[in-house]
């Protein structure tokens, strides 16, 4: 097949969507299939272009190590704010809609054309671009979209007064229904958990697939020690510091332990949008939390040898009890204990799983008693099950296979 992928992440910047299609688009192209890539300039995450490599301008195509061919497009840079990063990803998806006119039409046409979500406007240029060439359109949907909107005023600062809350309130009412048009009008439509997918059925989505995250780059860690030379428990987040991810209860759990008596240090490994607010809250409570800058993918095992247990944390907004966060899978693969702050299908997996221990999300409360009593009884943290479900439900082969017959099976209907 020849593959047209849209989507507002890639290598070589790093994160969740770029992790997953690194492989996806290595599995695909080692099974003979041609892909090509429409993508911004890389500038995740801090909305400025990462390097002056020529290769990674706008308008320059090049092969990369997963062999697909990348066609990079517009950007326009940003800062922290929702409306910078929403404006940066309605100009890369024009301008992939412009350059898949110009460089994919006639005999260059696709079989199939995929548009990755997030970002949200991917979706309607890929839509878009399917129609222009006459090719259906397959949609994938990372993130519970539309439902994740219904935590608008949270995620975008709910206390906000005047025009910008009227404005949340709009978009909540109104953008929903166009984004459910938009998934209805797809061919097929992807999404990473059986819970999203099983939601869509009911709003009448015929052609649902789940094709999970994997955790194909993890490898094991050595086991925990009986105890630490400072006698504390260590506790490791390591990933994106965003809204969804509610970091700040974990520095309100990681003090409340300590008030208890419970030796346990709380390591954060990552940025992102709340980055800054858990560094304060953190000196604001004397927590024993330490924050650190990202680190390079050939670093993260030695963070993994260093912690007894790894934080799988997310808001407890409704949209949340339908996502599984890829960082999960990465955990499992390690071996480590998971503290899993989640509900619904991630909070599954973990009990199914025998991965570790789960409490209700945004819980300080729960998150400090769980921690004491790991603290207290450290024979809890050597799970045994997580490479065993991870076998059986998040193969990379198997999922790769998953995908690409479901796109065989939509360019050939």
């Amino acid at each position: 097949m020849r593959i047209l992928l849209l989507t507002h992440y890639w290598a070589p910047e790093t994160g969740a969507p770029q992790k997953r299609w690194s492989w996806l688009a290595r599995g695909l192209v080692e099974r003979g299939h041609e892909l090509a890539v429409l993508t911004p300039a890389p500038h995740y995450p801090a909305g400025r272009l990462l390097d002056a490599d020529p290769r990674h301008a706008p308008g320059a195509v090049h092969r990369d190590a997963s062999g697909a061919m990348i066609h990079r497009t517009a950007f326009r840079p940003y800062d922290a704010g929702l409306g910078g990063r929403g404006a940066d990803q309605a100009v890369a998806a024009a301008d992939a809609l412009r350059l898949g006119l110009r460089r994919f039409s006639g005999s260059r046409r696709p079989d199939v054309v995929v548009g990755s979500v997030p970002g949200l406007p991917t979706l309607p240029a890929a839509l878009a671009l399917g129609r222009a060439l006459r090719r259906p359109v397959v949609a994938e949907l990372r993130d519970a979209w539309p439902d994740i909107l219904d935590s608008a005023s949270s995620w975008a600062g709910g206390d906000r007064p005047g025009v910008r809350r009227r404005a949340v309130r709009a978009v909540r009412g109104a953008v929903p229904p166009v984004i459910t048009r938009l998934e209805r009008d797809a061919d097929a439509v992807v999404t990473t958990t059986d819970s999203f997918a099983a939601a869509l059925r009911e709003r009448g989505l015929d052609r649902v697939v789940t094709v999970r995250n994997t955790a194909a780059a993890s490898v094991p860690a050595p086991p925990v020690p009986v105890a630490r030379d400072d006698g504390a428990l260590h506790v490791l987040y390591l990933g994106t510091v965003g809204r969804a991810q509610g970091m700040v209860g974990a520095v309100r759990a990681a003090a409340v332990a300590t008030r208890r008596g419970a030796p346990v240090v709380l390591r954060i490994v990552g940025d992102g949008a709340q980055a800054v607010a858990v560094r304060e809250e953190a000196r604001r409570l004397g927590a024993p939390v330490e924050v650190l800058a990202p680190v390079p993918a050939d670093t993260v095992n030695g963070q993994y040898a260093w912690a007894d247990t790894v934080l799988v944390s997310l808001q407890d907004w409704p949209a949340m009890a339908l996502t599984v966060p890829s960082k999960l899978y990465e955990v499992m693969a390690t071996g480590r204990h998971v503290s899993g702050a989640v509900a619904g299908e991630a909070a599954a997996i973990v009990r199914a799983a025998g991965a570790g221990d789960v409490v209700a999300p945004q819980d300080p409360e729960a998150l400090a008693e769980l921690w004491t009593a790991l603290a207290a009884d450290r024979s809890r943290l050597s799970p045994t099950g997580g490479m065993g479900w991870l076998r059986t439900h998040a193969d990379g082969p198997t999922l790769v296979s998953r995908y690409e017959s479901l796109l065989e099976g939509v360019a050939g209907a």
